[in-house]
């Protein structure tokens, strides 16, 4: 079984190589039948990928120790059950899971942008397949989980005790995952700019759609993380900064402000450059999580053993960055916006400063995170940026992101007067203001806890005003309550979140 697993590798990553030479050259030259054929190439990889995944876990649960993997993570004490967990409990075991899991993500949002996209398809298969073949090539020639050992040993070293745990068999899968299926927008917005469409809006709705799918893997995986490390004595609890829960979080930020910037250039034709920064950041931002969770220089008590190979994804990702770029600034005059920003008292406004602020906590983050390699390089001694450090700089920045979350849906599209703005935040400010006085009865005197509770007031009552104004609105056009509310959020989904 192990033997058919290695040859399945090999043919997956033939096969990638000719899907994205065939991708490319079809989409240069046009070709259908040479696109047809890249395409049906690609989902001949997921079941090669399956076959090898397969072999694995069959190894894995019949104690096959001549198969180096298995005898490094499992023993025969191990419960079979956690044959799932010690499958992708080491660096090459999740490798194969995370070129799997892709293979099949990226062969849905393919068969869905080949109908919505026929021209920037090729492409963003093209770049797909790349991503692909960069992890089976890691696989093959430096991490090989189906690899045999010379002389099978009795029994093998065992799972990390740690990882006995619940919580292993849900979040690592989903923080894989949410990392690199941030490759997936990526793809698609990296597709439209290599064929030409990137200042066309064509390809916004189906970028929103992976960058939406992409959020909210990334969001499980940081909420079940939170939750497995609040059980754990001496994680930190449910969040420490560590910079494996870190590496996550940061292209969530990244992410969180695509999806939202996105909606400006399908509303208003604005930011058409700046959401291709966006999404190149966040992939970039997932591969230097990818970094940190291979091992590298960056201390972690998450992240696998220290291991060289941490330097290749470093590497790949500082070139991946370079190409994305040069793209970028070769299609720089295609992506030209048709409207302007009229207004700083402006929803558009109110975006891009809600932009910002999620990209300066995002490179705050980074900075805190990555701060060990240079002083290592440059004193020789490793030094850790602990808590207080995200807690001092990070917590203001978010409470002042929290607040536009209440400003920002009230606020009209080009522009809004100054007393239009006052009557729009009167009702939240005064929640607010309500809010911190309570607060202060309660015996709660801290200014930032009060503050901190006055903030999301005014936030959540400035969101449920918005949903309010929008069901009277309907109720006073003969619907029914509840179905008011419904078809309210069914009918404009991204600023309702329905």
């Amino acid at each position: 079984m192990v033997e058919i697993g290695q040859i399945s590798l090999v043919a997956a990553f033939i096969l990638a190589v000719y899907v994205t030479v065939v991708g490319f050259a079809g989409g240069v030259l046009n070709g259908r039948d040479l696109v047809a054929s890249a395409r049906w190439g690609f989902y001949s990889v997921v079941p090669l990928l399956l076959i090898a995944t397969t072999a694995l876990i069959y190894a894995f649960v019949n104690n096959d120790f001549s198969v180096a993997y298995v005898a490094e993570n499992s023993n025969l004490a191990m419960p079979r059950i956690y044959a799932w967990v010690a499958f992708y409990s080491g660096n090459a075991g999740s490798l194969l899971y995370i070129a799997v899991a892709f293979s099949i993500m990226a062969s849905i949002c393919l068969k869905v942008i080949t109908k919505k996209l026929p021209y920037t398809a090729p492409y963003a298969l093209g770049v797909m397949s790349m991503v692909l073949i960069f992890f089976l090539a890691v696989i093959l020639f430096l991490a090989n989980p189906l690899e045999k050992l010379p002389v099978t040993p009795a029994d093998g070293q065992g799972i990390n005790p740690l990882l006995i745990h619940f919580g292993m068999f849900i979040h690592p899968p989903f923080q894989m995952l949410g990392l690199i299926s941030v490759a997936l927008p990526y793809s698609v917005a990296v597709g439209a700019l290599l064929a030409g469409r990137g200042g066309r809006d064509e390809w916004v709705d189906q970028g929103r759609l992976w960058g939406m799918v992409s959020w909210l893997i990334l969001t499980v995986g940081l909420l079940l993380g939170s939750w497995w490390a609040y059980t754990i004595l001496g994680w930190g609890g449910y969040w420490a900064w560590d910079p494996v829960e870190n590496s996550a979080l940061m292209p969530w930020l990244a992410m969180t402000a695509f999806v939202h910037s996105i909606m400006v250039q399908k509303r208003r034709g604005m930011f058409r450059m700046w959401n291709m920064v966006l999404v190149i950041t966040s992939f970039t931002m997932a591969q230097l999580g990818m970094f940190i969770n291979r091992g590298g220089p960056v201390p972690s008590v998450h992240s696998f053993a220290e291991s060289t190979m941490g330097w290749i994804f470093l590497a790949v990702m500082g070139l991946t960055l370079f190409v994305s770029l040069v793209i970028f600034v070769i299609r720089y005059d295609t992506l030209k916006s048709r409207g302007r920003l009229e207004s700083l008292i402006s929803r558009e406004a109110a975006f891009l400063t809600q932009n910002l602020l999620f990209l300066l906590i995002a490179f705050v983050t980074l900075w805190g995170t990555v701060f060990p390699i240079f002083s290592e390089a440059f004193d020789e001694t490793t030094m850790t940026v602990g808590q207080p450090f995200f807690n001092k700089v990070n917590g203001p920045l978010i409470l002042l992101l929290i607040s536009l979350m209440g400003v920002a849906p009230l606020l009209p599209w080009r522009r809004a007067t100054r007393r239009a703005l006052v009557r729009m935040l009167m009702l939240p400010v005064v929640l607010g203001l309500g809010i911190a006085a309570a607060v202060l009865l309660l015996g709660i005197t801290r200014p930032w806890a009060v503050a901190s509770f006055a903030i999301c007031g005014v936030a959540v009552s400035g969101v449920l005003q918005e949903w309010g104004r929008g069901t009277l609105s309907r109720h006073r056009r003969g619907e029914w309550w509840p179905r008011a509310f419904l078809n309210l959020l069914n009918a404009n989904r991204p600023r309702y979140g329905g």
